[in-house]
This record gives C-alpha cells, structure tokens and sequence, in this order.
C-alpha cells in the first residue's frame, strides 16, 4: 500500500500492479488500445502548441477515465501508453480501422493499454520500472485511491501499515480514482471520480489536481 496527496487531503493505496519496461507494445500493433484526445492547460507562459496538447491530453485523460470506469470500482492499477495518433497511422496506415477520426488534429492522441505487468508492491515501485521507447509520447495511469479529509492526517498513527487501516476505518473516508497523464513535453492532466458521485458530469479534472503523482508518472519519461 501507499499514500500521497491529493489536494491536500491524503490518500491510501489498496491495489497493486508492476510494469516490465521490456513488453511495451509497438504503436504498430496495439489491439488493446483506447482511442482518446489528449492535451492539457498551463497558468502561464504557455505557448499555443503547449496549450493545444494540454487540451488534447486533457480529453485523453478524461476518455481514458471513462473507459475504465466502465468496468467497474475496485480495479487494478491501468497503465497506458500514450502516442500520436497521426504518428501511429504514418507508421501503419492499417491502424485506420482502429483509430478514431481525429478530423486532422496534429494533437490527437491514442492510448495503448499496457498488458502483462510485472508485479509490484506498490504504485511507486510498479512507476520506479517504466522506462518508455521513443515512438511513445506520453504515459497515463489509473488508480483508485482511498482519500480521507486533511484534518484526519494528523491523526493518523506513525507506522504505514497502522495509518493504511486507520485510513480505510475512517468514517469520512472515500474512493476515487484517479486518471493522471503526462507528456514529455512537460503538460500533464489529472481526472477524478468519486464513488459517491459515479457519473460523468462529476468528473473532475486539472493540470496538477495529483501532484506527487504528476511528478512520479513525468519520471518515467525522463
């Protein structure tokens, strides 16, 4: 298990999963993949290309997030490759029949879910093992967290595992998963869904809502 902050109130971590830098499909052959737009926003000093891909990522992010959560709470960790759509067709025009029409977006991105993880015991050591091939653009990853008010931080006892079951005992306590991609350029996109608001509408969403996870999930580009 393992925590991190989600605006400022903390969350704990009930699943695991891993990843094997060495089975990472080719964006050639991706029969799993989910066709989604990608960008993001940031404040200030954006350029208009950096502010096209936050936009493009941030309708992947949220396509991703829906796609997952069409199979339902209490999932496993997802990882996602995220490539050029218009890349992935020069490469393979055959791919045509798979991806979406993207009306001539330059932006447009495809994600390519991720298969055969190697284990891991947590969300940071299953991220510690992502190392990406060049053809891949970005990364995105899905997780549900447990996340409890911030107030309750500063109760909770020293040791992980203690604080992992006080987290999970609390009566404020709640699920979320958390949809979060990054490019290698730098932009990135959180998606968040609460248990108790399952539904599309209430997806919420911004360029740093995770940060820890943000920073951890840009590290395997880098």
């Amino acid at each position: 298990s393992s925590t991190f902050k989600l605006g400022g109130r903390t969350c704990s971590g009930r699943t695991h999963h891993r990843v094997n830098a060495n089975h990472l499909p080719q964006v050639s052959h991706s029969p799993s993949s989910v066709p989604l737009p990608a960008r993001r926003c940031q404040n200030r000093g954006m350029s208009n290309d950096s502010a096209l891909l936050t936009a493009a990522l941030s309708r992947c992010v949220r396509e991703t997030e829906k796609h997952v959560a069409g199979g339902g709470w209490d999932a496993p960790v997802r990882v996602f490759a995220l490539v050029g759509t218009a890349a992935a067709l020069a490469a393979d025009p055959s791919l045509a029949s798979l991806l979406p029409d993207t009306g001539g977006d330059p932006h447009h991105l495809t994600a390519v879910e991720q298969e055969g993880l190697p284990e891991a015991d947590s969300l940071e050591e299953l991220l510690a093992q992502l190392a990406w091939p060049d053809a891949v653009d970005g990364a995105a990853v899905v997780v549900e967290r447990l996340v409890v008010p911030p107030a309750a931080e500063s109760e909770l006892p020293q040791d992980e595992a203690a604080a992992v079951a006080a987290l999970a005992a609390h009566p404020e306590a709640e699920d979320v998963r958390i949809a979060v991609g990054v490019l290698r350029t730098g932009e990135s996109w959180c998606a968040l869904r609460a248990r108790s608001h399952d539904s599309g509408d209430q997806v919420a969403g911004g360029p740093d809502s995770v940060p820890g996870l943000v920073a951890a999930l840009a590290a395997t580009l880098a």
